[in-house]
């Protein structure tokens, strides 16, 4: 069985907003959601930045017992599959429960909770460590509570690919509708480790922005002056069902979902290889997946991290899979207003991915003044571009070497 897959519901919780609307909304005007930690005292540290999920209230997702003793990012991934199921229409019960499942991607987990309770350990005794400590930390936790609520009893797991994570969990999910093992699919990815010993631990790798007298210019991917990425938090999730499903439910389709790629740098643990060969074999393995050539691809929602590496090398992949095409094809890092999610990076992202193919807008690389070397590819700097977006690819990349690229398509009147 080889099935067409479309995108029939979203949902989002960034540091722009609470929510698709006003998400989507700050995104096309190029607003930032960096600002100062307010999560802990950073007196002591190199970074004071980060972006910030600002007035979400797990209350309005959750009973008030059950969000006290549930980590931030499992609660982000339950209210952002509420919001995505609620737009999608899907409807869970005892017909379809064992062919819906669930397929989200994390990279650190419960890192709070981690920290809160080694200081309980330290401070008062191992007894007075939560029962809630271990189901609070996991990262298989965030899919397995959506399952709980939500009702779908078919595939569930998580992803751990650092960075790469949501979009592997997308990436896997997608396949798993296409070949018939699952009829649709609640997948995304999400992070909540604005936490002290995250920002020290990536300040030691030297890894992260230090520019905390301007918070909202501080990601700047492929901008000269570039000094490292922003740690950002919150949910993007997708529910994935087959074409003719969606078709038989009269479901809007924001866009189908076509090809998936994957590769390994095998170079070093956290450095891309100059020539950018590991994301320039992935994203040729997706183009290849969907069955498509380079110069189809219309926008590219990059990795775009904003850290000197990553930009140049990324740029560098770009150059040697679209060729002739690269200076022609729409590129930006929607990360320059968001910061990075890291394992929830390829969540919203692809959620942004569908909605530039929906709406016909092209988000901005946001604080691109002065290009930096070799950057020299069009990042729609700076403000928003209408545009006929018909296909679209996103990239992520993550720690390790691990790649990861989705193309999505634009869906018309029954056909792609």
């Amino acid at each position: 069985m080889d099935r067409r897959v479309v995108i029939t519901g979203v949902g989002l919780i960034t540091p722009l907003g609470i929510g698709v609307r006003d998400t989507w909304s700050a995104l096309c005007a190029g607003k930032s959601g960096i600002s100062e930690i307010t999560r802990f005292d950073t007196t002591d540290y190199q970074t004071k930045i980060a972006g910030e999920v600002k007035d979400f209230h797990p209350e309005d997702f959750l009973p008030k017992k059950e969000a006290k003793r549930t980590e931030r990012f499992i609660t982000y991934a339950v209210a952002a599959t509420r919001m995505a199921m609620e737009d999608s229409g899907y409807k869970i019960d005892s017909s379809n429960e064992e062919k819906v499942g669930v397929l989200t991607g994390c990279g650190l987990g419960g890192l709070a909770t981690l920290e809160e309770n080694f200081k309980i350990i330290d401070t008062r005794g191992p007894q007075r460590v939560s029962p809630f400590f271990i189901p609070m930390i996991i990262g298989n936790m965030a899919p397995g509570m959506i399952s709980i609520h939500f009702g779908a009893k078919g595939p569930n797991a998580s992803v751990a690919t650092a960075c790469a994570a949501g979009a592997h969990a997308i990436g896997d999910a997608f396949k798993l509708v296409k070949s018939g093992k699952a009829d649709a699919m609640i997948t995304g990815g999400m992070e909540a480790v604005i936490t002290r010993s995250c920002i020290a631990g990536f300040n030691a790798m030297k890894a992260l922005s230090t520019r905390n007298d301007d918070p909202q210019k501080a990601s700047r991917p492929f901008e000269k002056d570039r000094d490292g990425f922003v740690v950002g938090e919150g949910c993007g999730i997708l529910i994935l069902e087959s074409l003719e499903s969606a078709i038989k439910r009269d479901a809007k389709i924001y866009g189908e979902m076509i090809g998936y790629g994957m590769s390994g740098d095998g170079f070093h643990m956290t450095s891309p290889p100059p020539d950018g060969n590991g994301a320039s074999r992935c994203m040729q393995a997706a183009l290849d997946d969907a069955a498509i050539e380079a110069h189809e691809v219309d926008y590219v929602n990059a990795h775009g991290t904003s850290t000197p590496l990553n930009d140049l090398y990324e740029t560098r992949a770009l150059k040697a899979v679209f060729k002739d095409h690269a200076p022609k094809v729409p590129i930006s890092s929607t990360k320059s207003m968001t910061g990075h999610l890291l394992g929830g990076a390829g969540g919203i992202e692809t959620v942004f991915t569908a909605l530039t193919i929906d709406s016909g807008v092209i988000p901005p690389t946001i604080n691109l003044e002065n290009p930096g070397e070799e950057c020299d590819l069009d990042y729609v700097p700076n403000v928003a571009r209408k545009a006929d977006v018909k296909v679209a690819m996103t990239n992520s990349f993550g720690f390790g070497g691990t790649n990861a690229t989705l193309i999505l398509r634009k869906y018309t009147n029954g056909m792609a």
